[in-house]
């Protein structure tokens, strides 16, 4: 049976060139990730708070480097997109910002962030979410992203709220931690936000 309408964005639309650097215009740039990213992913990962509001955490650099791998493949893939968000001047890590859950066929995916303990209170979480969040949606024309944090995370929600992206609701119990399941905010911002 014929589907009445055709993917919102088309196959390969990601894969066809490389990875971009995203500037965020205020002395950040979200740069794809590198093997040479593992010791500050790795260190970044041994942060109780971090691993407080995720499910994974990082038991040797090895084993960050086989996610790195995963996380550059994901481009070429088009089901993820993991950029590093470092300082312009530096170059050092300060978080990380991503699509996951990428369907190009229904022009959508998940928003996801992350940024160091020394990074924390200056922003760079916002700054990123909201310099990737325009790309994929002004400069690839995705119509949709969601945002998706524990409902206990005020951080995490006001991040998304300084990013433009809208509460829509609460979804019960939806996410298991460590410490149990979890009850999430939905954010989401679409095309013309």
């Amino acid at each position: 049976m014929p589907y009445l309408i055709g993917p919102v964005l088309p196959p390969g639309m990601l894969a066809r060139t490389p990875q971009p650097s995203l500037p965020t215009g205020d002395g950040l740039v979200l740069r794809p990730f590198r093997e040479a990213d593992a010791p500050a992913v790795h260190a970044a990962f041994q942060d109780p708070l971090l691993q407080r509001w995720h499910a994974r955490t990082a038991d040797s650099e090895d084993e960050v480097r086989g996610w790195l791998g995963e996380w550059i493949a994901g481009w070429g893939e088009e089901s993820i997109a993991q950029w590093a968000v470092v300082d312009t001047g530096t170059g050092v890590l300060l978080g990380r910002a991503a699509l996951r859950e990428v369907r190009l066929d229904e022009g959508s995916a998940e928003m996801a962030y992350w940024t160091v303990p020394a990074a924390r209170g200056q922003g760079i979480a916002a700054r990123a979410t909201t310099a990737l969040a325009r790309w994929a949606l002004d400069d690839i024309g995705f119509h949709r992203l969601e945002l998706q944090h524990a409902v206990g995370n005020d951080s995490s929600c006001r991040v998304a709220v300084k990013a433009g992206f809208t509460l829509e609701g609460t979804k019960r119990s939806a996410v298991l931690h460590a410490d149990g399941w979890h009850d999430m905010h939905l954010h989401a911002r679409i095309h013309g936000d």
